[in-house]
């Protein structure tokens, strides 16, 4: 019986492995960043460590019951990882959702608890929503979350020390496609995409895995980046201490 559970293993590997080939855009490689209050993103920052024609990609605000999970099998299609900066109250209502993003290999970090504008907020209120988020994330996972995206990316000096202080990775962008319009096509999110990608060459990708036409555009965006030649590069964080 054990030889024959051996062989059953053996299967699933090669099957899981030829799964992934050169039709795919697949994961070229990770990189494994410190759990310390970095600042990352070339639009507000300093930029990863990526060649010319690496690209991050990210997604904001979910997880979404409708949305995300065609966002996954987009990238479970092509064989690409992905990192989510989820909203807290998102993970509260959907722990599981948010749990299967990292059982399918992905990364998380937090994008505030309920997406407010910050600067809006009392120095006390913007602690108060790091605090539930923080929250939120740890109680799903069990660990205390790596990588922060402040919403709107309106940063503020108040969170800004308060992550450094708990060596949470400030995570900006390099470049976007602009994905929050109702009526955005296929085509319109495509074009943004590739402009985007001619101007920028490498980068952080931010896109939204709770909006509908993203979702729905995946597939293309992403057969965007296999067809321009563009390599996926996967962010992750070292473990919790």
């Amino acid at each position: 019986m054990r030889f024959i559970a051996l062989i059953l293993a053996a299967i699933a590997v090669h099957a899981s492995a030829t799964e992934c080939g050169p039709d795919q855009l697949n994961t070229a490689r990770t990189i494994t960043l410190k759990r310390e209050g970095a600042l990352y993103g070339a639009q507000q920052h300093t930029a990863l460590p990526l060649a010319k024609g690496e690209v991050v990609l990210t997604f904001d605000d979910g997880p979404s019951t409708d949305n995300t999970p065609l966002v996954l099998k987009a990238l479970a299609d092509q064989c690409a990882k992905a990192t989510f900066f989820l909203i807290g109250e998102h993970i509260v209502q959907q722990p599981d959702l948010a749990r299967r993003l990292i059982r399918e290999g992905h990364s998380a970090g937090i994008h505030s608890n309920t997406h407010p504008h910050l600067a809006s907020m009392t120095a006390e209120q913007q602690l108060d929503d790091l605090k539930l988020s923080r929250a939120a994330y740890k109680t799903a996972f069990g660990v205390e979350t790596p990588a922060y995206r402040f919403p709107y990316l309106e940063e503020t000096p108040t969170l800004l020390e308060a992550l450094k202080r708990d060596n949470i990775t400030v995570a900006s962008i390099d470049m976007g496609i602009n994905d929050w319009i109702p009526e955005d096509t296929t085509a319109i999110l495509a074009q943004r995409l590739t402009e985007s990608l001619d101007k920028a060459g490498r980068g952080i990708i931010l896109m939204h895995d709770a909006n509908g036409p993203t979702a729905q555009a995946l597939p293309t965006l992403l057969k965007v980046l296999k067809d321009k030649g563009y390599k996926v590069v996967h962010l992750e964080w070292e473990a919790a201490r």
